[in-house]
C-alpha cells in the first residue's frame, strides 16, 4: 500500500528526504499549480443561515490562505457546516432530557444519540475531505498522471547517451 503524496512545499519543509532533483521539484510544483481551480466564486450558498454563512466565510478564508480550497469545494464546506449544526442541535436535545424523561422514553434518547453519532461520523468525513484537521492536511493527495514506461535503468542509460 502506497502512502499519500504530500504537497511539494511540505516535502521540502521536511528536508527533501526522498532527495528529489530540482527538475522533479519543479515538475511537482507545476503539477500542483495546474490542479488548482479558481477561487472567484467562493461565496456561501443561499441555503445557509446567517450564522452558517459567517462560519463559511471564516473557514473558506482560512482554507484559501493554505491554498487548499477553491470553487469546487464550496458545496462540501456548506454540507460540513450544515451537518455540524445539526449535530450540535441533536446533541443538545439529547443532553437536555431529564432523568424522568429518560426513564419514560429511553428509546427517544437512544434515537437522538444514534443520530448524533451518525452526524459526527459525517462531520469527521467531510472535515477530512476539506483538510480541516491537521492529519488530513498532511495526507492530502495530489493526483498525478505518472507516465508508465521506461524502467529506471533505461532512463539512466538514455541520460548517458546509451540507448542500451
Amino acid at each position: 500500500m502506497t502512502k499519500n503524496r504530500k504537497p511539494i512545499g511540505l516535502h521540502l519543509l521536511e528536508g527533501n528526504k526522498n532527495r528529489l532533483t530540482k527538475e522533479e521539484i519543479q515538475q511537482r510544483q507545476n503539477h500542483e499549480e495546474s490542479m488548482k481551480a479558481d477561487t472567484d466564486k467562493v461565496i456561501p450558498p443561499s441555503r445557509l443561515t446567517k450564522v452558517q454563512k459567517e462560519k463559511f466565510v471564516e473557514l473558506s478564508g482560512q482554507l484559501m490562505e493554505l491554498g487548499i480550497f477553491d470553487n469546487l469545494d464550496v458545496d462540501t464546506l456548506a454540507m460540513y457546516i450544515e451537518t455540524y449544526d445539526n449535530y450540535i442541535r441533536v446533541n443538545r436535545s439529547a443532553k437536555s432530557m431529564t432523568a424522568k424523561q429518560l426513564k419514560e422514553d429511553f428509546k427517544d434518547y437512544a434515537q437522538r444519540m444514534r443520530t448524533a453519532s451518525q452526524l459526527a461520523a459525517v462531520c469527521r468525513q467531510l472535515a477530512g475531505d476539506l483538510g480541516l484537521t491537521i492529519t488530513s492536511r498532511l495526507k492530502l493527495v495530489i493526483p498525478e498522471n505518472e507516465k508508465k514506461g521506461d524502467s529506471p535503468m533505461a532512463k539512466f542509460l538514455k541520460s548517458r547517451g546509451n540507448d542500451g
